[in-house]
């Protein structure tokens, strides 16, 4: 049963996904946030589980990083398991001097120097963009809770150590708040197959101070994306 990427049962997995790139914080998650969660998946240690937020059904799947990890866990949540509304939660790098460590980003689209989206569209550039539905509820959302949140363009990468240490100032210019590697991967197959999608980010690192999280406090500290995530969802 299952895929070769996720070994679950019919109906293990819910409508309703989050999608952190960390097995660990999906652990995290189920073991702070959700009731009754269910292990449904170790294959290749990405650590997917389901329980309930809040009386709603909900899973948590780690995705691993980058554009091709995530493609091949969306298609198979999507078209698989019958996932429809997908949120991922991640961490970024800040570009811009007033975002700072911690604070949380809500992508409306995702820009890209990744090929993928050029194959796929025979080098037309497409415009990834999130669900308006959950981006408008996530926006709602963190007002109600307080969270200084702020939305705009990001980019998604597919080079985590570049050679050209400015290469992120030309974005920087044109407004992208901060740089991860997924979520035009994500806006584009939730896109095709008509169901919805949202990023929700914490910044980690920024690439203009030189300022870093540490690996346990991407971990389990960023709080605030995903109470905020597990409401808009």
């Amino acid at each position: 049963m299952g895929t070769p990427h996720i070994k679950a049962e019919k109906g293990q997995i819910a409508e309703l996904v989050l999608l952190p790139g960390d097995p660990l914080r999906a652990k995290f998650i189920a073991e702070n946030y959700l009731e009754n969660s269910l292990c449904y998946n170790k294959v290749r240690g990405m650590l997917g589980y389901t329980g309930y937020y809040k009386g709603k059904r909900v899973s948590v799947q780690g995705t691993g990083m980058g554009m091709p990890s995530i493609s091949i866990y969306t298609h198979e949540l999507i078209n698989q398991f019958g996932a429809k509304r997908l949120l991922r939660i991640g961490t970024c790098g800040s570009i811009q001097k007033d975002l700072n460590l911690r604070d949380v980003v809500i992508a409306i689209s995702a820009s890209t120097d990744s090929a993928i989206n050029n194959l796929r569209f025979n080098g037309r550039n497409y415009a990834a963009t999130a669900d308006a539905e959950l981006l408008f509820t996530a926006w709602e959302t963190s007002k109600k809770l307080n969270i200084n949140a702020k939305a705009g363009n990001i980019l998604t990468s597919d080079v985590f150590y570049d050679d050209d240490p400015n290469f992120w100032k030309v974005w920087a210019d044109y407004g992208i708040l901060c740089i991860e590697m997924e979520t035009a991967a994500l806006y584009t197959i939730a896109a095709k197959n008509k169901v919805q999608a949202l990023t929700i980010l914490t910044v980690s690192d920024n690439i203009v101070s030189g300022d870093h999280c540490t690996a346990e406090e991407r971990e389990v500290s960023f709080k605030q994306m995903m109470g905020l995530a597990l409401e808009t969802i």
